[in-house]
């Protein structure tokens, strides 16, 4: 007997397992072999002619999922994809054997088979395997979605990745060209003598982040943990133990809000070279995501959301104050009190919390008038301090040595000169503390044992982290952040 909710489809494949075993064939199959993956047998046969592949006589032994099956009488056709495409394949029973026939007449759209055969092409020039051995290998009891429409409910086909890679070339294409871009990005920094390094994913302490955390309890030694919301202190650390130029590529979490751009997990790559400031970090941050880009691409163009992206260097580099200035006419050179920075946004309609100091209102302007404006590669600097917590002051130190790379209105890179003074440092940590008793929930804890570090002395030093999954959408065309994560956190059905 069946489960009783199961469809009228899922019952006859049933059936046809069951068909099978009583022929004598495990439904759910045994190891294959192969001599060759599909796209194997096209770069090295696409430019053989007919004749040629008669002469030849090359034979392969090859395996994959039915995704198309054609034909009647005593011959037919099916195309077998594997990991990297589909082939076509001829079966005829005269080759095969009549019990192997009559399997692949009974096979479903969806069966994983193994196929032995000779390459040749068709009438129609189609580069095809003739079947000599036919090997049944998985019964897939669910049909596959409809050829033409897929999974049309973008929500179901992130739930079900498994059956988007099946049917859907793109999610394909984008799920293997993110490791690619990982891969090259890795290259990057152990070329320029980085050390790729792993640090805790539990920490005990909220810092390197103004972000909400995800909180967990560990219960051998009865102590709440957050789940990281960044790499940047632990990594400074090991600067400070003279390890001089380290990144990790890591998972982090912010219990935060979601849409198309933002995932509570997300993956980051940060690196702190010591001895740098804030323009090496922009000179490597250029360097880095425009040589990965044409390592991957093979072109610093690329289209996104139907603009052109230019990537090659050199980048703009905008300071902050003058690019507010530039396009809301308002001047932050200018030394405003609260009150003042206060009636200014509320005459721009800017909303203030509670927590705001100058600064936060200069971020806000910055968010309304200049964010969304920004299409290019461009670096902005100069960001308030009181939005810095841990980088340097500049000349003028109401603001600091820090840049976040912009490209299509979406932040790519953060970067600065790391703070490096233990006293200031300090004073940071606990003005942040002073936010977060204002109700900021995204403000930093004192860390005490980061500053007892800087007290042993950490040199001058450049930081960045990059936003790999921002990257992937960029470099593949992928406007939503949860089409280029393999499982994407959804609500529940």
């Amino acid at each position: 007997m069946f489960p009783e909710d199961l469809k009228e489809q899922q019952i006859v494949r049933r059936e046809k397992a069951q068909e099978l075993k009583n022929m004598g064939v495990e439904p759910f199959g045994q190891k294959f072999v192969r001599t060759h993956n599909n796209k194997q047998i096209f770069d090295l046969y696409q430019n053989d002619d007919h004749d040629t592949l008669e002469q030849k006589q090359i034979e392969v032994t090859i395996a994959g999922r039915i995704m198309l099956k054609r034909g009647q009488g005593k011959a037919g056709f099916m195309n077998l994809q594997d990991r990297d495409g589909q082939i076509q394949v001829y079966v005829r029973q005269d080759h095969i054997g009549e019990a192997a026939y009559e399997i692949f007449k009974q096979a479903d759209l969806g069966d994983i088979v193994g196929i032995k055969g000779i390459v040749f092409r068709t009438k129609t020039n189609e580069l095809t395997v003739k079947a000599s051995q036919y090997t049944h290998l998985t019964k897939a009891l669910r049909p596959l979605p409809d050829k033409f429409h897929g999974l049309q409910d973008k929500e179901e086909a992130r739930r079900r990745r498994y059956v988007d890679l099946i049917v859907n070339e793109d999610a394909r294409r984008v799920a293997f060209m993110r490791p690619k871009i990982i891969r090259e990005i890795q290259r990057f920094f152990d070329n320029k003598g980085f050390v790729e390094v792993e640090t805790p994913v539990l920490h005990s302490i909220l810092g390197g982040a103004n972000a909400r955390p995800f909180v967990t309890h560990h219960n051998a030694l009865d102590m709440d943990f957050y789940l990281r919301i960044a790499t940047e202190l632990p990594l400074k650390r090991l600067i400070v133990g003279g390890m001089e130029a380290v990144y990790e590529i890591g998972r982090l979490f912010r219990n935060e809000g979601m849409d198309a751009k933002h995932n509570p997990e997300f993956t980051t790559i940060e690196a702190y070279l010591a001895y740098a400031d804030m323009t090496d970090m922009m000179d490597l941050v250029e360097d880095c995501l425009s040589t990965v880009t044409y390592e991957t691409l093979g072109t610093y163009d690329i289209s996104f959301n139907d603009t052109l992206v230019h990537m090659e260097r050199p980048w703009k580099r905008w300071h902050m104050v003058d690019a507010i200035k530039e396009l809301s006419g308002v001047d932050f050179w200018q030394e405003y009190t609260l009150d003042e920075a206060i009636k200014l946004a509320k005459k721009h309609d800017i909303h203030v919390e509670k927590h705001f100091s100058v600064g936060h209102i200069v971020e806000a302007f910055f968010e309304k008038y200049v964010e969304g404006k920004i299409v290019q590669p461009t670096m902005v600097y100069g960001h308030p301090i009181e939005i810095s917590p841990l980088a340097k002051k500049s000349v003028d130190p109401r603001y600091t040595e820090r840049f976040e790379l912009f490209i299509m209105s979406s932040e790519y890179a953060n970067a600065f000169s790391e703070l490096n003074d233990p006293i200031d440092q300090r004073e940071r940590f606990e003005n942040q503390l002073k936010e977060k008793a204002l109700g900021n929930d995204e403000a930093t804890e004192m860390d005490t044992d980061f500053v007892e570090s800087l007290e042993y002395g950490m040199p001058p030093t450049g930081g960045l982290g990059i936003g790999i999954d921002r990257f992937v959408m960029l470099l593949t065309n992928t406007p939503n952040i949860r089409d280029v994560i393999l499982f994407p956190h959804l609500k529940h059905r």
